[in-house]
């Protein structure tokens, strides 16, 4: 229950007995960027809510508006399927753009997972396939996933085990640093398989 009266003009709030309070999302809680904000607001009254998260009472609309407009701040639906609806104080537009900027770095710190790609032959020759395996192991080191693929000509995938068997050596001599997200598979006159780095 809210007991109040006007005293020279202002709004004074004498009791407040809340039950089954309202969300009232606090002070560093995300705020939806899709509520109403000042003269958006249609309710006829809002409980009120000082930047700081403290209640401050329930408050006709236009008498918010003019307190948001006192302190240049403005007034935010935070709650508006709430009885009567929950408005904050608060400077929104430094708000959105500080929520945007950290969106904004968030999505830049998060660092994409490269696919790399090495392709060989059934008769690469030893010294190729050792310089390969240096490159998966910098690839995997770097983070990047990696994808060894090999090319059969002509008849050479009728003995796609040569294929098989080189696949098996090379996750062998990188097994300290990945695994196998995908096993050898047929593609097309290719056989490929799919290492991550271990974390």
């Amino acid at each position: 229950m809210v007991s109040s009266g006007h005293c020279g003009g202002r709004l004074s709030v004498t009791a407040i007995a809340v039950s089954n309070a309202p969300f009232i999302p606090k002070r560093g809680e995300e705020i939806s960027k899709d509520l109403r904000i000042n003269e958006e607001i249609t309710a006829p009254e809002i409980r009120l809510v000082d930047p700081s998260g403290k209640q401050l009472g329930i408050y006709p609309t236009k008498e918010a508006l003019r307190l948001a407009l006192q302190q240049e701040v403005d007034l935010v639906e935070v709650a508006p399927e709430a009885s009567p609806p929950v408005c904050r104080l608060m400077d929104y537009g430094k708000y959105i753009y500080s929520r945007t900027k950290r969106e904004r770095e968030a999505r830049r710190s998060q660092k994409a997972i490269e696919i790399k790609e090495i392709r060989l032959r059934p008769k690469t020759g030893e010294h190729d396939i050792r310089f390969k395996v240096k490159q998966i192991r910098s690839f995997l080191g770097d983070g990047a996933k990696v994808r060894v693929r090999i090319w059969f000509r002509g008849r050479e995938i009728s003995h796609s085990e040569i294929g098989r068997e080189l696949l098996a050596r090379i996750a062998q001599e990188v097994a300290d640093i990945s695994s196998i997200e995908q096993i050898p598979s047929i593609e097309g006159r290719t056989m490929f398989m799919l290492l991550s780095p271990k974390h």
